[in-house]
């Protein structure tokens, strides 16, 4: 088949897990001699043509000189070229602002939508926006021959809401096999002395949650956070500069660095709030590290009874004042990887889409 991927900033991944979902997809299906084309941002650092047997195509993206309104022009870009070129397939990552354009897709492709997450549910939006980005997920249903849902929670919800039926094929992971302690120094820690968070620095992520428990609780061990400095990570790092034990330390795209750290670690957080199966809590999984996620229901579809979860900043105070879970680490993090290599591997993951989008050609 003749496929578009589309709804990402492109490939190789430097950005996040839609990215680096596009990038392990497309070499696959490259791999398996179909014709893939990945859409990049015409300032993305890979500008070459071809990437692994992809076909690369740079767009225009403004984003960068006008802010978030330049995500609207770039998607509509990628649509634009689409147009011209006679594919089979279109798979969208994402909904929240190809969907405007959802009139100029071409005709003859079946399109296919990843729904992502409830994006309208994040608290760092604005009312108007909010209500935007419920508008834009209607009209992604509406326009889309078929659904895709990475999350059992998702699926309900769509099917519940719109009465419309999605896939269910989950984001994958690969189990991490070769620990190295080198990274180690280059934040001042000791192996399973330290904790650590991986996330976009949102409210709904539960950082201040996470930040603020920790804080008051009476812990050596340093908590490394991980994920750019935004206003709201900013204003974090400034309320808690004084307390030594907390690292702010910007992102990572390392993943060989953020594999050992999650390895070494004593305890991982997760507190991801808003929808979808998130790609670093399945790499977590696959790194032998012990979770302390977020109580709901996207993170206990995954995770089940092998992580321990937190409600409010007093759970997580609780947790490292006691620090009695360490000794269930073993348990917990060789179950989690177990469900990596029997349900969530790249392998099992990229098989299930190709599966499912060939099955739709019919």
């Amino acid at each position: 088949m003749k496929i578009a991927i589309l709804g990402t900033r492109g490939i190789p991944n430097n950005h996040g897990g839609f990215e680096q979902f596009a990038e392990y997809f497309s070499v696959y299906l490259a791999e398996k001699n179909h014709d893939v084309y990945v859409y990049n941002s015409h300032d993305h650092p890979f500008q070459e043509k071809d990437f692994k047997g992809v076909h690369i195509i740079h767009c225009h993206d403004p984003e960068s000189k006008v802010g978030t309104a330049g995500q609207f022009i770039y998607d509509l870009n990628c649509i634009l070229d689409a147009r011209k070129r006679n594919f089979d397939v279109i798979l969208q990552l994402g909904y929240t602002s190809n969907s405007i354009w959802h009139q100029l897709l071409p005709k003859k492709p079946v399109i296919i939508t990843n729904m992502d997450g409830m994006e309208w549910k994040r608290s760092k939006y604005s009312a108007k926006v909010r209500k935007f980005l419920k508008y834009a997920e209607k009209l992604a249903i509406k326009s889309s021959d078929f659904l895709i849902s990475d999350s059992i929670g998702i699926q309900d919800y769509i099917l519940e809401k719109y009465n419309r039926t999605s896939e269910f094929i989950a984001y994958g992971a690969t189990v991490f096999t070769n620990p190295d302690t080198e990274v180690l120094s280059k934040y001042n820690v000791e192996t399973n002395k330290y904790c650590v968070i991986i996330a976009r620095l949102e409210p709904e992520n539960n950082i201040a949650t996470i930040v603020e428990g920790y804080h008051q609780s009476d812990t050596s061990h340093s908590l490394i956070i991980f994920g750019s400095l935004n206003d709201f990570g900013n204003k974090l790092q400034k309320k808690y500069s004084a307390d030594k034990r907390i690292q702010f330390v910007g992102a990572n795209y390392n993943q060989e660095e953020l594999n050992n750290l999650r390895f070494y670690s004593r305890y991982y957080f997760h507190g991801h709030s808003v929808g979808g199966t998130n790609p670093s809590l399945l790499e977590a999984m696959a790194s032998n590290t012990l979770i302390i996620a977020n109580n709901n229901i996207f993170n206990r579809s995954i995770l089940g009874e092998n992580a321990y979860y937190f409600d409010n900043s007093n759970d997580v105070l609780n947790v490292m004042n006691a620090d009695s879970l360490f000794d269930q680490k073993e348990i917990y993090a060789s179950e989690n990887i177990k469900k990596i290599e029997q349900l969530y591997n790249w392998d099992i993951i990229n098989s299930a889409y190709e599966t499912y989008i060939l099955k739709k050609l019919k």
